[in-house]
């Protein structure tokens, strides 16, 4: 039996964050360079949220051409919501990093 108040719930490790929501919260991903890459990571941020806008997303090329990375400022509402977009991004072939 779980005998925590929802005060306590809510101030738990689980559920602690910094960030108070909704808010624009910036993601940035980046992967080698493939012509699928943005369009690939804007479909995954919009499994999450659906209202996601493609021009919402600043793309750079590393100095040699190599890598892309995507700066991309997310409307969130929620902890659970923005780990989901982490998570699928994470998780992808194509990426290296999230931040």
């Amino acid at each position: 039996m779980n005998d925590m108040t929802d005060q306590e719930k809510a101030s738990s490790p689980a559920t602690e964050t910094l960030v108070e929501f909704p808010c624009h919260f910036l993601i940035k991903v980046m992967g080698e360079t493939n012509e699928d890459f943005a369009n690939t990571m804007v479909k995954l941020i919009q499994e999450h949220e659906p209202t996601f806008d493609a021009s919402k997303v600043d793309m750079r090329a590393s100095s040699g051409g190599r890598f892309i990375s995507l700066t991309c400022n997310v409307y969130v509402t929620s902890k659970p919501q923005l780990d989901g977009i982490y998570g699928a991004l994470s998780k992808h072939p194509l990426v290296k990093y999230v931040l």
